[in-house]
């Protein structure tokens, strides 16, 4: 039984280890993009959460992920992983990085374009009409969430051609109908 406890224990503590930290994954997401001219698409998600899993999916799919590519490098942060199965998949300092970028409290998946700098460009926190306080967006799948991430590709991604943001906004609108 003591075995099986301290080959748990080590089990553990090569997952945690396994995991990047958030200065690490953000370091390398600089890096990669300072040298290729392009932006950072950063994302704090969650093992448990479906409509991660869903932008998961979409930024990765064969029509989409040439596209954005083309103007972003790609980093995930997990945070929330308390509340599922899998706590050992936590990026440990995400949960500081999401507060200091101003996503703290606002559920996931969580957005944010950078410049090669780090330095936030626009978040997938969407305006409402009469409220004092912004809404995530999540995963786009309503008519304002996907009017929202086409204005955060505007900022992020100035260089998109309409055509390009034409397949995006095409995409999400039809992902919620099949």
């Amino acid at each position: 039984m003591r075995a099986l406890g301290l080959s748990l224990a080590c089990g553990l503590a090569f997952a945690v280890a396994a995991t990047p930290s958030a200065d690490e994954v953000l370091s390398a997401a600089k890096t990669q993009a300072a040298a290729q001219h392009k932006n950072i698409f950063l994302t704090f998600g969650a093992s448990w959460c479906g409509p991660c899993h869903r932008l998961e999916a979409f930024v990765n799919a064969p029509d989409i992920a040439p596209l954005l590519q083309k103007y972003f490098v790609f980093a995930k942060l997990n945070v929330a992983e308390e509340h599922g199965e899998h706590p050992e998949m936590e990026s440990l300092g995400a949960e500081e990085l999401l507060k200091e970028l101003g996503g703290d409290n606002n559920g996931v998946p969580f957005i944010f374009f950078l410049d090669a700098q780090g330095n936030k460009l626009v978040d997938s926190n969407r305006p409402v009409h009469g409220k004092a306080r912004f809404m995530n967006i999540g995963y786009p799948d309503t008519q304002q969430e996907i009017f929202w991430f086409m204005e955060m590709l505007k900022t992020g991604a100035p260089g998109m051609t309409e055509e390009e943001r034409r397949v995006i906004d095409t995409r999400l609108r039809t992902a919620g109908r099949n």
